[in-house]
């Protein structure tokens, strides 16, 4: 049904949001975790960086069979936060992160689960 590509894109966005949630979890909360500057707040910060990737590469590869189980503002809001990450890293709002990942993150990784089990 979907391209092994495909497949293996959503398997990376499934793997980085475990890597995330293992952060917190070592960490105990979201915010602890991103008020370590030097090593949570930047794995975390990368991690949602290369989910933002990956979408991007799902829809510059036409594969909208895929993206149709995401939904359209967790896509736009990860290229949107990616560009913050990247063009104002210092300046990045930890309170949208820290929404992010409470409440955005569940909703991908249920998506990422449909997908995976078609």
């Amino acid at each position: 049904m979907f391209s092994l590509k495909a497949i293996e894109r959503v398997k990376l966005i499934s793997k980085k949001i475990d890597f995330i949630e293992a952060i917190v979890k070592e960490k105990n909360s979201i915010q602890l975790a991103l008020e370590d500057e030097q090593n949570s707040r930047a794995s975390i910060l990368m991690h949602l960086t290369s989910i933002s990737e990956q979408f991007d590469k799902l829809l510059h590869n036409g594969e909208l069979d895929v993206l149709q189980y995401f939904e359209k503002e967790d896509i736009k809001g990860s290229y949107d936060l990616r560009n913050f990450i990247a063009h104002d890293y210092e300046g990045v709002d930890l309170y949208i992160v820290e929404d992010v990942i409470s409440e955005r993150l569940p909703i991908i990784k249920n998506s990422v689960k449909l997908v995976l089990d078609k």
